[in-house]
């Protein structure tokens, strides 16, 4: 079914946008909850979240790209789950690892008066990976966006897991580096 038709059915406030879209985006939507949260019944409830959230952010929000849109808000609030679990309990994890990885590229404390700031590094972030070469951005957002383990972004990609971790090395100085160079660290 067409992306166009299922968030017309979104405007119009009819209940088929969401069944269309379990059925359509359901599973992908489940796969990114499931690598954040690890557990099968946290990633329904987050599939069942998203819908809730798409729902209620559609209109005024048209997305263009279904899937991109689900997915963002699929990993947005799987993200927020985890921060609550970390918060009532401590314990290592994928997203614990890719964090830590990337906490010497990015700052984690924002304030308010620093959404101005965001912004600009978000389109550095998004510079820097258009400029990267397509088996390395691909590497790097499977890691850093997707959240797979090293191991499965070497599967995917055919590489072996040392070749792999070093690019991702590799990687996060070229971002280290492009974002003090473009003065957003």
């Amino acid at each position: 079914m067409e992306d166009g038709r299922i968030v017309d059915w979104f405007w119009a406030r009819d209940e088929r946008a969401l069944n269309a879209a379990r059925e359509q985006y359901g599973a992908y939507c489940c796969a990114i909850a499931r690598r954040i949260l690890g557990d099968e019944r946290d990633a329904e409830e987050s599939l069942n979240t998203t819908l809730h959230a798409a729902w209620q952010s559609i209109p005024p929000n048209r997305p263009r790209h279904l899937q991109t849109y689900l997915a963002k808000l699929a990993r947005r609030i799987s993200l927020d789950v985890r921060r609550r679990q970390q918060a009532q309990k401590r314990g290592g994890g994928i997203c614990d690892a890719v964090l830590e990885e990337l906490e010497d590229c990015l700052s984690g404390g924002e304030t308010p008066e620093t959404a101005f700031d965001r912004a600009a590094l978000t389109e550095g972030i998004r510079g820097f990976l258009n400029s990267l070469p397509d088996d390395e951005r691909r590497v790097f957002l499977l890691r850093y966006w997707h959240l797979y383990s090293i191991d499965e972004v070497a599967n995917r990609c055919g590489f072996t897991t040392s070749k792999t971790a070093s690019m991702l090395y590799r990687t996060r100085l070229k971002l280290k580096n492009h974002l003090l160079r473009e003065e957003l660290l």
